[in-house]
């Protein structure tokens, strides 16, 4: 089962946004300097090198608290090393409501920068915990930055995503949704643009050219679907398409948004389809310069008015 938002398969020319340009030029540099930060001062954050994870880490917690927000860390034990999955809640005013979880890994694999893969989330991630610090809503929104989403991690219990997902299941506590940011950056309009099955392009009739944002859902996940991508299509400035289909095909599940999968809950993943687009996909060539910033800032503005948008469903 598919849907597709083909009105606006292109970045340009852009038409009109409810979020002014000074405010896109803003989360445009901030996104820069986080990714670069990220990128350059944290090489390899990987679980093979737990310091420089852990260095990583920290400097989200710091963005987080100069946001004026309060950070738990989930602490486990990965082969010898405590890890922690980020976690910092913006309070509804209705605690009985189901919450929005918004999450993002911040690990790479050895040896690369990770930029788009996943600084670009992080990014996003953090960028979307100021632009709504001063909304007031019915529900609770979370942010999580998770550890230990790339191999040899990736599927396993060891997954930050999967001992957050775990702990709600647990306690018995039922997301609205989770919408994972995987690689939000990469994106022109002359990349070409690759689909994981063979006729997908043509009977599907998506764009041949990687110039937009990828919404992607099991079947569990219809409804939330159906309503984020009405409201970015509403209010994103780039193109929008959407894939609904079987959770265990892939390379559908191949983010932390599979975690919340695993246990039953609704979760979407936002990305601009990784090795599908980009070819510095897990390559030390994944650097800061490579990503379209202004590109990031319209995808953030639009899962923005997303997250605005269900803390009014019923």
């Amino acid at each position: 089962m598919r849907q597709l938002l083909l009105d606006n398969p292109g970045i340009l020319p852009y038409i009109s946004s409810d979020m002014n340009t000074r405010e896109l030029s803003a989360i445009a540099s901030n996104a820069h300097r986080i990714v670069a930060t990220l990128a350059n001062d944290y090489p390899s954050r990987h679980g093979s090198q737990p310091k420089v994870l852990n260095a990583a880490g920290s400097f989200i917690e710091n963005e987080f608290r100069s946001l004026g927000y309060e950070v738990e860390s989930q602490y486990y034990d990965s082969h010898g090393s405590k890890v922690r999955n980020l976690v910092v809640e913006k309070k509804g005013r209705e605690p009985g409501r189901s919450a929005i979880i918004l999450g993002a890994h911040y690990d790479t694999v050895p040896e690369t920068p990770g930029a788009d893969d996943n600084a670009s989330g992080i990014a996003g991630l953090l960028e979307l915990a100021r632009l709504l610090k001063g909304s007031s809503g019915a529900r609770s929104v979370r942010f999580v930055a998770f550890p230990h989403e790339e191999p040899p991690y990736f599927y396993s219990n060891l997954m930050g995503s999967r001992q957050y997902a775990g702990m709600l299941k647990r306690t018995g506590e039922n997301p609205l949704v989770m919408i994972c940011l995987e690689m939000l950056g990469f994106a022109g309009e002359r990349y070409e643009q690759r689909y994981p099955a063979p006729l997908l392009q043509v009977l599907g009739r998506y764009p041949k050219y990687g110039n937009f944002i990828g919404l992607v859902g099991n079947l569990r996940s219809l409804s939330m679907m159906s309503f984020v991508r009405s409201a970015m299509r509403k209010h994103c400035t780039v193109g929008v398409e959407s894939l609904t289909a079987p959770g265990f095909i892939s390379p559908l599940f191949l983010s932390d948004h599979s975690s919340f999968w695993k246990e039953g809950f609704p979760a979407l993943m936002v990305t601009d389809t990784a090795f599908l687009r980009n070819p510095h996909y897990h390559l030390p060539s994944d650097t800061p310069d490579t990503l379209n910033y202004d590109f990031l800032a319209r995808v953030v503005d639009g899962i923005h008015a997303a997250v605005l948008a269900l803390d009014a469903v019923e």
